[in-house]
């Protein structure tokens, strides 16, 4: 699912409505009738990316008001993987009491930052030590740098 803002920043950033041709089911924000909307589905795994503090502070106070949320909820009462890729900074105390919060929960806190271990050479392999890392946390195999191998 994408959000309005999802779109937004889509758009602004990467200067293109690729999303458009995603070779996959986008639900709507408000589709309370989607599979992820229950806990009865069988997804493992959600990855909320980039992940706003709006987003966070709602899915910690438990405010399941739209897809979204609401499939975040699941996944923290299933106890399966939530990962929240958080990218704004700096932290305020009450995002940092938010995480925590949803740490405590079982969610995994990513923030979007890039690792330089693997000597990137241009700006899109720093871009994939994040997107890397965040598959690493799931059960999607991805082939890439490991430290010390």
């Amino acid at each position: 699912m994408m959000t309005k803002d999802a779109k937004s920043v889509w758009e602004y950033e990467l200067q293109n409505s690729d999303y458009q041709k995603a070779n996959a089911k986008i639900y709507a924000i408000d589709d309370f009738f989607s599979p992820m909307a229950s806990g009865s589905s069988n997804f493992d795994s959600m990855i909320v990316c980039p992940c706003s503090m709006g987003t966070i502070g709602k899915i910690a106070n438990g405010i399941a008001d739209n897809l979204l949320t609401r499939a975040a909820d699941v996944m923290l009462k299933e106890s399966k993987k939530l990962i929240l890729v958080v990218r704004e900074t700096p932290y305020n105390q009450i995002h940092l009491e938010n995480m925590s919060k949803l740490s405590r929960a079982g969610a995994i806190i990513l923030p979007a930052t890039p690792s330089f271990y693997s000597r990137p050479k241009n700006i899109m392999e720093v871009i994939d030590t994040v997107v890397d890392r965040t598959l690493q946390n799931t059960n999607i195999l991805n082939k890439t740098y490991k430290w010390g191998e």
